[in-house]
């Protein structure tokens, strides 16, 4: 698809109250702006309808707990899983935290080992590393292929039976390769380990079926998905939910305290200690409704678009180095050899385009590179070609500026 016919396929930049004219937001995968819709469900669930959940017997707290229980059956429907597999977690890092300790830390023993890979988010390093350290697990590490993929082949040759659990991106949050997700759940399987995947990075740009894609954990964060920070699920298959103990405790997550006992509720409530964070819920669902009404196979060509013209253009300029495959997906990371990204940044900055300068909390991954750090465009669904204009023009600044 061309960028033109991607452009009139998909026109929503008015949806978004926080996207100025004259500015270019390059930093959606960091943290995508709001479209109205979901701006609205926010505003409406605290100044009309707001009320706690599960515990409140008067009518507004029942209709709160309606729409809570209902934004978690659209979650499921979203990503292909079902309802009682769908954890409310404060995003990503915090899905993955909790596998690492109430799975892999009850799980996996001295001489186990845990497979990652060198494009992965520190998110998904140091809760594994947290967990081998304490039960005196090692971790392996996969390298990438020339066009910086997860080299799934030297996955194959790696495994051994002492793999018990696989962890990596769905898409890389620096370099926008995708991750055959099917064949490395059938990898892993094929040794005895689960796979657990991060999928920040491709639920908002791709449709995700969880059950088609065979893992066995996955997780996302709504602010990146169009919603509001705090929010985010680990989905997860239910006879693992039931076999992880919680490793939170508190009110709501319980099925009967006394000083002698304490029994816990079912998955997912077990996890979900402590009143949740509601509102973020239903801005999470809003966010979804937005996302699915547009089409995510609309949204991945458009973005698909985006790329491809942005790194022909950028290829066209001697002084830049771009990194990733051809086909990211909504993901550019390059450098403007000679000047340092956070440089990169600020030029570009001061003419209304904004990007991500640094190592993106992927800092392996820029030592398999060989560089400090990068700078990233990332697209939404809100940008269009005069916002890769922008983003062209001002490097070519840069380039003027430092010779």
């Amino acid at each position: 698809m061309s960028i033109a016919t991607a452009e009139r396929a998909l026109d929503v930049l008015a949806d978004f109250p926080a996207i100025p004219a004259g500015w270019a937001y390059l930093d959606t995968a960091a943290t995508a702006q709001k479209p109205r819709p979901v701006i609205d469900a926010i505003a409406r669930a605290y100044g009309e309808t707001y009320a706690t959940v599960h515990r409140g017997v008067y009518q507004r707290s029942a209709d709160m707990t309606l729409a809570y229980e209902a934004a978690r059956r659209r979650v499921a429907q979203f990503i292909g899983g079902k309802p009682d597999e769908c954890v409310f977690v404060r995003g990503a890092t915090e899905g993955i935290n909790l596998v690492a300790q109430c799975w892999a830390g009850t799980q996996l023993k001295a001489g186990d080992r845990i497979l990652l890979s060198q494009l992965e988010h520190h998110s998904n390093i140091v809760p594994w590393q947290m967990v081998a350290e304490r039960v005196g697990a090692a971790i392996d590490v996969i390298p990438l292929t020339a066009d910086h993929c997860i080299d799934l082949d030297a996955m194959a040759a790696m495994l051994r039976p002492e793999h018990k659990l696989v962890a990596l991106a769905h898409v890389s949050n620096v370099l926008g390769s995708v991750l055959d997700v099917r064949r490395a759940a059938d990898l892993a399987h094929g040794v005895g380990a689960k796979l657990l995947v991060d999928g920040c990075q491709a639920v908002p740009r791709m449709a995700v079926d969880v059950s088609a894609l065979g893992c066995d954990f996955y997780v996302f964060s709504g602010h990146k998905l169009y919603g509001p920070t705090g929010i985010g699920v680990l989905w997860a298959r239910a006879e693992l939910l039931d076999t992880m103990p919680p490793y939170q405790g508190g009110g709501s997550m319980i099925d009967r305290v006394t000083f002698a006992r304490t029994t816990y509720a079912p998955p997912p409530t077990r996890f979900e200690a402590g009143t949740p964070h509601i509102v973020g819920v239903i801005g999470l669902h809003a966010a979804i409704d937005y996302a699915a009404g547009i089409g995510l196979d609309r949204i991945h060509a458009h973005e698909t678009a985006l790329v491809a013209n942005a790194r022909e253009r950028l290829s066209t300029l001697n002084s830049v180095r771009l990194f990733g495959p051809d086909d990211s997906a909504g993901i550019v990371s390059f450098e403007v050899v000679g000047v340092h990204p956070h440089d990169v940044g600020t030029i570009l900055d001061e003419a209304g385009v904004a990007i991500r300068a640094g190592h993106h909390c992927a800092q392996p991954l820029m030592d398999v590179l060989g560089v400090e750090a990068t700078a990233r465009a990332s697209f939404g669904v809100y940008n269009n070609s005069a916002d890769i204009d922008a983003l062209v023009n001002g490097i070519e600044r840069v380039t003027r500026i430092f010779g």
